[in-house]
């Protein structure tokens, strides 16, 4: 009896070790960084996007491979405002594997450092690779960003509605449809989008000036 008590302690603390030891997870990191980020906390985020990296660092010393630590490697970096850096670990990363999702996270980079051709040219390649990717909506947006700013106003119309129809409750993005129907003399189009931003955010002041524009 003594004997199978002692085993039985021995089997619960190594139970209790492994759990004390457990391995740090990354995109449980970044997903605080994110939390963090929502509520305004920008330093604290970047703290849990640095330990995420962190994370992925290691585990990439242990498998070169691993393409889930390179894309929340991206996906910190990117957060942190890292946006050549974060090309670069990209670049490395599709040298291993031709992962949609470190596509679509250099898209993103590329657009930040302005270099919209590049930039669209990864996003356009993400929605034909992944089109129900859990980035799909983020990636239209960005196109729609893109043909925005190089005035392209009806392909961004394009692509800001397939944003906005995959995801409709980011007041942003109702927005900038709006502005693109406003510039190309859509008003009611213009209108419909305005609304449904300040719908969205009725303190919007530039949405609800733009609504009034319109309207008028």
């Amino acid at each position: 009896m003594k004997r199978r008590y002692i085993v039985g302690a021995l089997v619960l603390l190594s139970l209790l070790a492994a759990v004390a030891q457990e391995k740090p997870d990354a995109l449980k990191s970044y997903r605080h960084g994110r939390d963090l980020e929502a509520v305004g906390r920008m330093e604290d985020a970047k703290g849990a996007y640095g330990e995420a990296i962190n994370i992925c660092k290691e585990d990439l010393v242990v498998n070169p491979r691993n393409m889930d630590a390179y894309t929340i490697f991206g996906w910190s970096l990117v957060r942190m405002g890292k946006y050549r850096e974060t090309v670069d670990i990209c670049q490395e990363a599709l040298k291993i594997s031709n992962d949609h999702r470190i596509v679509e996270t250099m898209g993103e980079a590329y657009f930040y450092l302005g270099n919209y051709k590049e930039s669209l040219r990864n996003m356009e390649k993400y929605t034909d690779a992944a089109p129900r990717g859990e980035r799909i909506s983020t990636a239209y947006f960005f196109i729609g960003e893109t043909y925005r700013i190089t005035r392209q106003y009806n392909r961004a119309d394009i692509a800001y509605s397939a944003a906005v129809h995959l995801e409709p409750a980011i007041a942003l993005w109702w927005f900038r449809l709006g502005t693109v129907r406003e510039t190309v003399g859509d008003k009611i189009g213009a209108s419909d989008a305005y609304r449904r931003a300040v719908k969205l955010r009725p303190d919007y002041q530039d949405a609800n000036e733009g609504l009034k524009r319109v309207r008028t």
